[in-house]
């Protein structure tokens, strides 16, 4: 097998490259962590919700979701509460200064998502959209069957 045509490693690398361009301005311009610009990200869009739901959507394992949390807790960008409906539990919600944050990084981090897409057609750009929600939900089906 050569290990440079194989799908899976291909996807890998390309997703480190997309992941580190977009990461230059979230770390370089404002000192966050990779899994604390997910944990903002996730957030912004959500409002105040379980630790739990935060490690499911932004695919982060729980001591990272932790840390992340921890340091944008030191740094006043969001809160942590207990979770009423869980004894053992928090709800975490973004603060003011987070989503200050948020609000300054997104026109950034999407000029560099319109850099790359800008690559493709149209027409490609939707082709690429409908494989990798297929390719998705297939390698979903898998991780569901063990």
């Amino acid at each position: 097998m050569d290990i440079q045509s194989f799908f899976p490693y291909r996807i890998a690398v390309f997703s480190e490259r997309v992941s580190q361009c977009i990461a230059q301005v979230y770390r370089e311009r404002f000192g966050l962590t990779r899994d604390e610009w997910r944990v903002i990200a996730a957030l912004a869009e959500a409002g105040k919700v379980r630790t739990a739901w935060i490690i499911d959507k932004t695919t982060l394992e729980k001591m990272q979701v932790s840390r992340a949390v921890a340091r944008l807790e030191r740094d006043g960008l969001l809160e942590r509460l207990p979770d009423p409906d869980d004894g053992r539990g928090w709800l975490l919600r973004l603060l003011p200064a987070g989503k200050a944050l948020y609000a300054k990084v997104v026109p950034m981090v999407q000029a560099r998502e319109t850099f790359l897409l800008d690559a493709l057609a149209p027409d490609e750009r939707e082709v690429l959209d409908r494989a990798l929600t297929k390719l998705s939900e297939r390698a979903e089906v898998l991780v569901r069957q063990g």
